[in-house]
């Protein structure tokens, strides 16, 4: 039995931690099948690496509400700000700030994220509303 599997019986998401089967819609079959075809692996071993590398990706909303929630309020303004797709450059003008004062924030931003970059951490916010910094 996976960890995975274990976990969630543990938890009461899973009652049987027995196998399960997913049927794979059509086009998600397809796009499989030509990765694996690109990669020259078995569609079903190329399957379970891209699962573990989904999960190692996620982030439940309670874990980046509190990394939300663990930066400054001006750390908040950069992050909302590279979230709506401003550059550092326009942020430092939106804020009256040098751009290396962005640049600083912005590094502080990443590793209380723990992102290597601007997309990744759009990624982790993305669903989020940033109406309110948009000016």
């Amino acid at each position: 039995m996976s960890i995975l599997k274990l976990i969630l019986y543990w938890i009461g998401l899973r009652p049987d931690p027995g196998p399960r089967y997913y049927k794979l819609s059509e086009s998600t079959q397809v796009t499989l099948k030509t990765l694996s075809e690109h990669e020259r692996r078995p569609a079903d071993q190329l399957a379970q690496d891209l699962i573990a590398a989904g999960l190692t990706r996620y982030h439940s909303p309670d874990e980046v509400l509190k990394k939300w929630e663990s930066l400054s309020p001006r750390q908040q303004d950069m992050a909302a700000f590279v979230c709506l797709g401003y550059t550092n450059r326009q942020i430092a003008m939106l804020l009256t700030l040098s751009p290396e004062t962005v640049k600083t924030h912005m590094t502080k931003v990443f590793q209380k994220f723990e992102v290597m970059s601007r997309q990744e951490l759009r990624d982790m916010l993305s669903g989020w509303n940033f109406s309110q910094w948009e000016k």
